[in-house]
C-alpha cells in the first residue's frame, strides 16, 4: 500500500521559507485550524509565546494532490549539499530551446522571490537529459528546475518501487497528469 509523505525542511525562518515554497510550487500556506481566523489567534489560544510563533510552518497543495511541505526551525545552519532535493517541473512537454527558455523564465521568477541560481546544464550535459537549472531556496536548500516528460524517470535502483509523481501548479491548471519524478 502506498504511503502519504510529507517533505520536511530544517530552516532558520520557517515563515519566510514556507512563503517562498508556496510561490515556487503553486501551494498555499496551510490554513489555520477550524474555529480560528488566523494562525496568530490559534497560537495565542494555545498559549504559544510570541517568540515561538515562527518555529513551524507548512504549505499544502490547494488541490490536495501533492505532498505537504513542513518547515521547522532548527538552531544550526545548513552545512552541506542536500542528499534529497525537489525537482520542479517548470517546462513539461517542452524540448530544446523552448524548454530552456521556459526554465530560464521560471529561474528569473524564483530569483526575484529570493532563490539563487547555482548552475545550468544544457540538454545532453545532464546524463542525456533535456537540460535543467540547479537553484537554492533563500536558505540554501538545493532544488532543480526540470522538465522531464512522462516515462523519462531514469534508472530505478534496488530498493525503489517505481517513479514518484510530482504535480506542479502549471500541470494542474492544464489538467496534465503528474510527471514522474527524476531519480
Amino acid at each position: 500500500m502506498a504511503r502519504e509523505v510529507q517533505v520536511t525542511f530544517d530552516c532558520a525562518d520557517p515563515g519566510a521559507v514556507a512563503g517562498f515554497w508556496a510561490e515556487a510550487l503553486g501551494y498555499v500556506v496551510q490554513p489555520p485550524p477550524e474555529g480560528f481566523e488566523t494562525w496568530d489567534a490559534a497560537l495565542e489560544a494555545w498559549g504559544v509565546p510570541e517568540d515561538h510563533r515562527n518555529d513551524r510552518s507548512a504549505v499544502v497543495d490547494p488541490d490536495g494532490a501533492g505532498p505537504r511541505c513542513f518547515f521547522q526551525k532548527v538552531p544550526e545552519s545548513k552545512t552541506a549539499k542536500n542528499r534529497v532535493h525537489l525537482d520542479i517541473r517548470a517546462a513539461p512537454g517542452l524540448e530544446g530551446d523552448e524548454r530552456m527558455r521556459a526554465l530560464e523564465a521560471e529561474c528569473d521568477r524564483l530569483t526575484s522571490l529570493g532563490a539563487r541560481r547555482v548552475c545550468r546544464f544544457e540538454p545532453g550535459e545532464d546524463t542525456g537529459g533535456g537540460g535543467h537549472i540547479v537553484m537554492q531556496d533563500p536558505e540554501g536548500n538545493e532544488f532543480c528546475l526540470d522538465s522531464a516528460t512522462a516515462g523519462a524517470t531514469g534508472p530505478v535502483t534496488a530498493g525503489t518501487t517505481g517513479p514518484a509523481r510530482v504535480r506542479t501548479a502549471a500541470s494542474r491548471r492544464r489538467g496534465s497528469p503528474a510527471r514522474p519524478a527524476r531519480r
